[in-house]
């Protein structure tokens, strides 16, 4: 879940490499370092700055020690081997080679074993480290060059990884490689970039190749060389036994502008973010939903209508905020497609020897669409014969290459670690889905079709109207959970609005660092209701639906033993309204699609409780935006 950069040009690249780092620092901030090569005096010097903590330490190391030259790697850690500390940053440097690395190397230790018995010294506890080895001795041993010696070290390793490697030997040269871990080509003019992620590219250009697991790629001011690894006998990309093929990967234009990463007024990302949710969902819905037709254009989704009719099971596979997500979608595809479906913490299903094949369609949703437990999950489904549908936000990620098909959320570059508008997004995904289900098997009347994509269409307008409420909100939080210092927090809802519930919990965690929990109201008196107390606050989740009288009645059940309650009713709820202590008021919509507004009053709860604490509200201790690493 770490970060790198990496460039080759005519640029002095410090602090271009340190403003991609920046763009990634959602991506881990436990140390942060560079290598950059110097050709300056005839002499090429490899220097190396390293610093514990934010971007703001290497700042400050850089200042201290300024490094100058036109080829560089960096690298943002968050700490897997070995706690953060200077020797545990990366770039680690062996002999003439450094090296930045995001993933895990399963086999380290017996590595890091027979390396020391070779006399090898280690300065760190990472695994990391044993790659530079590694790449080293193969130059030792009379490597031809320094692309042939990253492949000979991968072909000793087991695990993910993503991984940038210079040489003062070769100082023109960056060798990028990638298995399981995500990692993006940039290409310019008179100079090449790579990084783990779009938006640290986006300042510099727009067209990126995406590289596969196995892929190998020489970068140098003038292009690209790619090669493959492929392995022989067990399939394994970082199998030993391996043969190489070179390969051809076009560019791909990404659309997203470098505006849209940036705050643009906004105190945080995630309040930007927020903010942004009615037109991230503009933009998933267009050219989608044909009202005329009352119909999703499917020609995205790539499933032939054969494939829809002989779907007999859905499994919903995801992890953290986008599984919150899949509850939702599971009800949708259930009342709307008439499909039995299951939801899967892809964390779980993985390990499992789970019954999935012929007439299962797994739907695996990911922000990143790099999850290592969800793109593990999908590739055991399809092993098992299962069809697989990704919802991902990033185009060309490894998730919708490794599925049968892919539905695109479009939200834009997200870069608060706590999820908002992925979120609301993989929701018009999951519901466009079912929709779309439920015509090709028939199941869904053409009239009730055109109803839900009218409603669909004026989400983004009530949820615009639900934002206008921020200053509200804002004094809820303060007033409830800040002033009171309160400890814990519950949230309850039924229906649809049980994984709104789950997705507020997790966000109040998330970065307020509040203890939270969700729960379906109608298990709160097999538990939970132990806790409830007037120091307590409860948050019900409590929108005019089918289950209204019924959370109403936990209402009443929380206001009797003195639980505080913030209720998130409809506007004009007289009944909760009139008991809850405070109130957040969300605009009518269809039923169907209350998750679209209820859940805004809570992203906006969370936020405010968190910026009022003082926390740092877009990167969260101990958290990373993509988990890429088990």
């Amino acid at each position: 879940m770490c970060g790198i950069v990496a460039y080759v040009g005519q640029q002095s690249c410090a602090s271009l490499l340190v403003e991609g780092l920046r763009k990634l620092e959602y991506r881990g901030y436990d140390s942060a370092g560079l290598a950059i090569l110097d050709k300056a005096s005839g002499e090429t010097v490899l220097g190396v700055v390293r610093a514990v903590g934010k971007l703001a330490k290497l700042d400050e190391a850089l200042r201290e020690k300024p490094l100058s030259g036109t080829v560089g790697i960096g690298h943002t850690r968050w700490a897997t081997h070995g706690r953060p500390s200077e020797a545990n940053a990366h770039p680690h440097l062996v002999g003439d080679v450094a090296v930045v690395h995001n993933g895990i190397l399963e086999n380290h230790l017996e590595l890091r074993a027979e390396l020391t018995a070779m006399g090898r010294k280690f300065s760190s506890e990472t695994d990391t480290e044993i790659a530079a080895h590694l790449i080293d001795l193969e130059l030792s041993r009379g490597a031809s060059s320094l692309l042939a010696a990253v492949r000979g070290a991968l072909g000793r390793v087991r695990g993910a990884y993503a991984i940038a490697v210079v040489c003062r030997k070769e100082p023109d040269v960056v060798v990028v490689a990638k298995s399981f871990s995500p990692l993006v080509v940039g290409v310019g003019e008179g100079e090449t970039f790579a990084a783990s992620d779009v938006p640290a590219l986006l300042a510099h250009t727009r067209d990126v190749i995406f590289l596969e697991d196995g892929d190998l790629c020489e970068l140098r001011a003038t292009g690209v060389k790619i090669e493959r690894m492929i392995a022989l006998g067990d399939g394994s990309p970082t199998s030993a036994a391996t043969r190489v093929v070179p390969v051809e990967r076009k560019p791909r234009r990404i659309d997203w502008s470098p505006a849209q990463a940036e705050k643009q007024g906004y105190k945080h990302f995630m309040l930007k973010e927020i903010h942004e949710q009615p037109t991230a969902i503009e933009n998933t819905l267009r050219g989608r939903v044909l009202l005329e037709e009352g119909d999703v254009n499917g020609a995205e989704i790539g499933l032939t209508e054969a494939q829809a009719r002989a779907i007999k099971r859905v499994v919903l596979v995801a992890c953290g905020t986008s599984h919150h997500a899949t509850i939702a979608g599971r009800n949708w595809i259930e009342s709307i497609a008439r499909v039995p479906a299951s939801v899967e913490l892809a964390s779980e299903l993985r390990y499992r020897d789970a019954i999935l094949g012929e007439g299962d369609l797994v739907i695996a949703v990911s922000q990143s669409g790099e999850t290592a437990d969800t793109l593990a999950a999908v590739r055991e489904a399809r092993r098992r014969g299962a069809l697989v549908l990704a919802i991902a936000n990033v185009v060309g990620s490894a998730i919708p290459r490794a599925s049968d098909a892919a539905l695109y959320t479009h939200a834009g570059p997200e870069i608060g670690v706590a999820s908002t508008k992925c979120f609301t997004t993989q929701l018009a995904a999951l519901l466009m889905a079912a929709i779309w289900l439920g015509r090709r098997r028939e199941t869904l009347e053409p009239a009730r079709a055109l109803e839900l994509l009218k409603r669909l269409v004026e989400v983004p307008t009530a949820m615009r109207e639900t934002l206008e409420q921020a200053d509200a909100v804002a004094k809820v939080a303060r007033r409830q959970i800040v002033s009171t210092d309160a400890r814990d927090c519950l949230f309850l809802g039924r229906g649809l609005s049980y994984p709104i519930a789950l997705e507020g919990a997790l966000k109040l965690k998330e970065i307020s660092y509040v203890h939270a929990e969700g729960y379906a109201a109608g298990e709160m008196k097999h538990g939970p209701i132990a806790l409830i107390d007037a120091q307590m606050p409860i948050v019900v989740v409590a929108p005019d639906d089918s289950h209204y009288e019924k959370i109403a009645s936990n209402v009443q059940e929380v206001r009797a033993r003195d639980g505080r309650v913030i209720a998130v009713v409809r506007k004009g709820d007289s009944l909760i309204g009139s008991i809850a202590q405070d109130v957040l008021v969300v605009p009518f919509v269809h039923q169907e699609l209350t998750p679209f507004v209820t859940v805004l009053p809570l992203q906006l709860l969370s936020y405010y409780a968190a910026d009022f604490k003082g926390t740092d509200v877009d990167q969260p201790r101990n958290l990373a935006k993509t988990v890429t690493v088990e």
